[in-house]
């Protein structure tokens, strides 16, 4: 059995960093992957349901929503699964944050930044080269160059992140490594016997919850491993569907089935039924 809750879960996510007493674990975190003009001392949350202004509108429903003393504002999310069309739905929900500083009467359209930050438990760079663990995204032009710093994305794909103990380097890598780890852990590491970190280990300690409260996160847990079986099944149908197109294209060419086998994998009862 696990001593520690699995951040990966919704309840587990919010008992972390969605709470009132456990706020300077999320300014922490947050301050690792700010600029240092934008650096938070103080925040408070905010309502995580947001109404849309007109009847037909979605209600979104964030994670985490806060904002620092200084106006910044920021929508935090885990995101167990892929989704559909992530990139729109991360771009639409920070435009959430940005209609609300509307003002009636004259106003200058000033607007103070948002951050949009997605820690996610899957992997949305199909292409290797390509991927990156953290990836920070901004307005740019043609040159590269930014054109509006107010608008800002973070995408952590945790599945990328493979440090061991031994190569953690900064204070961002060990909370990266606290989070993909946490479940696992039966005592604090010392490379994270560090004050911010023993608290972390404090809240997420399932002995020091409630029975109510544990019950919330066993019914947390047991949905998260029912998302990730689901996806797991839908992406082992589409690899199957996959290899069942090239072995008919294979049978076609006259090749064995003893060589179909041996390249798609699938047996030769499978091959001969095609």
């Amino acid at each position: 059995m696990s001593r520690y809750i699995n951040p990966y879960t919704d309840f587990g996510f919010k008992k972390l960093f969605g709470e009132e007493a456990n706020k300077d674990l999320l300014i922490d975190f947050l301050n690792q992957l700010l600029p240092a003009h934008h650096q938070i001392a103080i925040l408070k949350f905010r309502n995580p349901e947001i109404l849309g202004e007109m009847i037909h509108e979605r209600k979104a429903i964030f994670d985490i929503h806060c904002e620092a003393q200084s106006g910044e504002k920021f929508i935090v999310e885990m995101q167990k699964a892929k989704v559909n069309f992530f990139k729109d739905r991360s771009l639409f929900y920070a435009t959430i944050p940005i209609r609300e500083q509307a003002k009636k009467g004259d106003w200058d359209f000033r607007l103070t930044p948002v951050y949009m930050i997605a820690i996610l438990d899957f992997q949305y760079d199909e292409n290797e080269e390509r991927q990156k663990f953290l990836r920070s995204v901004n307005l740019k032009d043609q040159d590269g160059e930014v054109f509006y710093d107010k608008l800002n994305f973070k995408f952590i794909q945790m599945p990328l992140f493979n440090k061991g103990e031994d190569e953690l380097e900064t204070h961002f890598d060990k909370w990266i490594y606290l989070l993909k780890k946490l479940e696992s852990f039966d005592e604090i590491p010392k490379i994270l016997d560090e004050p911010i970190f023993e608290k972390a280990f404090e809240v997420a300690e399932l002995a020091k919850m409630t029975p109510q409260q544990y019950e919330q996160y066993q019914e947390s847990l047991l949905t998260y491993i029912e998302v990730k079986e689901v996806v797991k099944t839908a992406e082992d149908d589409g690899r199957k569907k996959e290899k069942i197109e090239i072995a008919q294209k294979l049978k076609q060419m006259s090749l064995t089935s003893s060589q179909i086998k041996e390249a798609t994998g699938l047996s030769i009862g499978e091959i001969d039924e095609l």
